[in-house]
């Protein structure tokens, strides 16, 4: 399992919208205003209740290919994957997730916060990590320090990054995509501002091709 997987997968999309949606009912008009925005990939987080629900109505969505994210045991993989994730992110770096999605077929991209956690997932096979949380860790400066003697790894930052912040990261060479959910932020969602979230969308995606 490697980037090349990952990278057919997303299908050279670059910025990932990283979503957590609090009910069902919101997932259809998401899924719709990210494709209009011009979004091809989103990662539904199984952190609340109804996120099996959510990521299962977004990957039926014939304009969006879907991942699960915050993914922490092989349990949640195997449901994930039922759902109809086609990827699947972890915040950390855990073996036996790894193994699970292997056995289930599907890329994982699992997150690294130093050198020794990289070495880590190198060791297992993998080059495709999520730098988490990105900006608290540094930025773009950590991004470089890490690629620099790992030249072999490509990297999926996600945490603090935003709009303004964005250009910078997707300028990395280390950089496969990119996650952040400032696309699609709770307040957008409780206020169903779906308009809003496929401007930024559409905002960010443009941002990507330039």
């Amino acid at each position: 399992m490697n980037d090349t997987d990952l990278a057919s997968v997303l299908d050279g999309a670059r910025v990932m919208p990283v979503l957590t949606v609090p009910s069902a009912a919101m997932a259809g008009p998401l899924a719709d205003a990210l494709a209009a925005g011009g979004a091809r990939c989103a990662e539904v987080t199984f952190r609340t209740p109804d996120a099996e629900q959510v990521l299962k109505t977004m990957a039926a969505h014939g304009g969006l290919t879907v991942g699960a994210g915050t993914v922490l045991t092989p349990e949640q993989v195997a449901r994930a994957v039922a759902a109809g994730a086609r990827f699947v992110v972890s915040p950390g770096f855990d073996e036996a997730v790894v193994a699970t999605c292997r056995e289930l077929g599907v890329p994982v991209v699992p997150g690294i916060a130093s050198a020794t956690e990289l070495m880590r997932a190198l060791r297992a096979g993998l080059d495709t990590v999520k730098l988490f949380p990105a900006e608290p860790l540094g930025g773009i400066p950590m991004l470089s320090a890490l690629a620099a003697p790992f030249p072999q790894v490509r990297f999926v930052p996600t945490g603090g990054i935003d709009a303004a912040r964005l250009p910078a990261y997707l300028a990395a060479p280390a950089v496969l995509a990119v996650g952040g959910s400032w696309m699609a932020t709770a307040a957008h969602l409780e206020r169903g501002e779906y308009g809003e979230i496929r401007r930024l969308t559409a905002e960010a995606v443009h941002g990507s091709a330039t």
